[in-house]
């Protein structure tokens, strides 16, 4: 079987949709699936610095990624995504399509501005889309629906990572949706003790991440532990403007900017805890459950994408925007190892439960009902 996964974001740009294709697409193959990867790709240069002032990985990307264009910036869903929108773009997918010859083509965001969506158009075989994005204010649904409804109307199984993505999606996108949430690959061996002391925070420089509250917690967790916060993700620069702007300190607080994938493992094997502090829109708590594959549990908003992963074996949850309690919640943890160390084996339990391995064998068996369910159609036209 060969299966085509389209994504309407940038390869070079880090983000929840591209690290959900780019595992999916490697677990299928695990499982002897050809999976190919269609999606934007913003190699370095002075273009690529000029639309995209923020951090990239602008190496070359892997061999089951096909690039299929250059990406701009669009703000949607108190986001920044790099949207490929380019008709070149569009034309080239549709070539490599032709060419693949895929047997199923699944499409993540159909209604994100347009690569999916016109993949769904084009593609001659059986397709699927998952819808990702939760909240109550989404900006592009309302208007993807009117621009390309139709198009999205087309996808022969409807797939939501989460229950609040499934109600977000349900009103434009139609029903049944399946929920199958976003996966997690597990690294085998794992210590939930042994620490060394300090905290993770994954996630860009936007507000609705919540690093500014952590921010403003982290001075009372600096006098009153020996932790250091270790910044993943966030652009160094937009960060120290943001303590700038808002008289925060970054007293024993490393920005390291994007890490590859294993060095992110390597830092969160090390690190006592994850400080997850998001303010709401997150439909599935992806980096608690990166962080519970390492057994290292969390103190994180309790919102509904994070509550529906976490619990009291595997984080301590706060009111979202409460600095206050990140701080104490954060000093109580890195005070009392025994009880860090329960949380951090719990913490791989729940993460178990998402194990990629699981989830690319039910999707396999949605790809096989769809190409079986094509070649019978065919066979009695």
């Amino acid at each position: 079987m060969k299966v085509g996964i389209v994504v309407p974001y940038s390869w070079s740009f880090w983000g929840g949709v591209q690290e959900h294709a780019d595992h999916q697409a490697r677990a299928l193959q695990d499982l002897g699936v050809e999976a190919k990867i269609l999606m934007g790709h913003d190699p370095p240069g002075r273009l690529t610095k000029l639309l995209h002032p923020k951090e990239g990985r602008h190496t070359r990307p892997p061999d089951y990624v096909i690039p299929v264009g250059r990406s701009v910036i669009v703000p949607a869903n108190s986001s920044l995504p790099n949207i490929i929108l380019s008709p070149t773009a569009m034309l080239r997918m549709r070539r490599i399509l032709a060419d693949e010859r895929f047997d199923v083509v699944h499409v993540h965001e159909p209604y994100a501005p347009i690569l999916s969506a016109f993949a769904l158009v084009v593609a001659t075989c059986p397709t699927v889309a998952t819808f990702h994005a939760a909240g109550e204010k989404l900006s592009w649904y309302p208007g993807g629906r009117k621009a390309w409804g139709v198009a999205v109307d087309r996808a022969d199984y409807r797939i939501a990572v989460s229950e609040s993505a499934r109600r977000a999606a349900e009103p434009y996108a139609g029903g049944p949706l399946e929920v199958i949430p976003n996966g997690i690959s597990l690294p085998e061996r794992f210590d939930p003790g042994g620490r060394n002391g300090n905290v993770v925070f994954i996630g860009r420089n936007e507000r609705r991440k919540g690093l500014e509250v952590l921010l403003r917690a982290w001075p009372e967790v600096t006098a009153q532990t020996e932790a250091r916060l270790r910044v993943v993700g966030a652009d160094p620069l937009s960060v120290r403007w943001l303590a700038r702007r808002q008289g925060l300190s970054l007293e024993r607080v490393d920005l390291l900017g994007g890490l590859s994938e294993d060095d992110l493992t390597a830092e969160l094997e090390a690190a006592s805890l994850l400080a997850a502090p998001a303010l709401g829109g997150e439909s599935f708590g992806m980096v608690l459950t990166r962080a519970f594959a390492t057994a290292t549990p969390a103190v994180a908003s309790d919102i509904e994408g994070y509550a529906a992963v976490a619990d009291e074996s595997s984080a301590v949850l706060v009111p979202p925007g409460d600095a206050d309690a990140v701080a104490s919640s954060l000093i109580e943890l890195l005070a009392d190892e025994p009880r860090r160390a329960a949380l951090g084996a719990g913490a791989r339990k729940v993460a178990e439960q998402y194990s990629w391995d699981k989830i690319a064998r039910r999707l396999v068996e949605i790809y096989e009902g769809l190409t079986v369910g094509a070649g019978a159609e065919k066979a009695a036209a």
